[in-house]
């Protein structure tokens, strides 16, 4: 197995925000907001944590299918969040959907304030994410939907190269190392089960749902 090797937290630069933007990532952000909504009890308002440049917030907004959604997404990248602020204004959700700057490791909310949280690609970007998940749970009420997806580090060092080649081939050298780098930081499912397992959560709530993401899907307990 591949040891973990660690990326920035924060993606900063305003040509890691403008690579990561460009990059074709509608059928996984469709897939997500699916997933998601196929669980979500409709309870508002929905913590994103780690929104980028907010494009699953607006794949949701665009699938809700008549029900009402409040979102809340927070990233700590200032880069991201101008790019958001102009995907949101641009896609007429701006009414449903706010940006704010936050911490992944450390919120600001009141215990149980979220309906449901949720989080795409944000825990490989975060060194000791234990308190990434601990926080995520403490925000989501009780009865909650947790909806957690993340890159899945591959067994070897052909693995990922193959993971690069068939899903960045059209991608720019910048973003083809941004995703390398991604997958090298990334953990195993073996690690997510025993982070979540620490917050009373069982082992088969996290599994494998493609071959490089996994999936923590869960109600909040307590």
């Amino acid at each position: 197995m591949l040891q973990r090797v660690l990326e920035p937290e924060v993606m900063d630069t305003a040509e890691d925000a403008r690579d990561y933007d460009a990059m074709d990532h509608s059928a996984v952000n469709r897939l997500f907001a699916t997933d998601f909504l196929a669980l979500w009890t409709g309870t508002s308002p929905v913590l994103d944590v780690g929104t980028g440049t907010a494009q699953i917030p607006i794949q949701i907004c665009h699938q809700i299918n008549g029900r009402t959604v409040r979102i809340v997404a927070i990233d700590l990248a200032d880069h991201m969040l101008a790019l958001a602020r102009g995907n949101v204004a641009r896609a007429g959700v701006a009414d449903r959907v706010a940006l704010e700057k936050a911490d992944a490791k450390g919120f600001a909310y009141p215990d149980g304030h979220f309906g449901a949280v949720i989080s795409n690609s944000i825990v490989h970007h975060i060194p000791d994410p234990a308190a990434c998940f601990a926080e995520m749970h403490r925000v989501c009420a009780p009865g909650g939907t947790l909806f957690v997806r993340d890159l899945l580090r591959p067994a070897d060092e052909g693995t990922l190269r193959k993971l690069v080649d068939t899903y960045a081939a059209g991608a720019n050298a910048h973003q083809r190392k941004l995703f390398a780098e991604s997958l090298h930081a990334a953990l195993t499912l073996d690690e997510v089960r025993a982070l979540i397992g620490r917050l009373g959560y069982a082992p088969e709530t996290v599994r494998a749902t493609s071959d490089r993401h996994w999936t923590w899907a869960a109600v909040r307990s307590g």
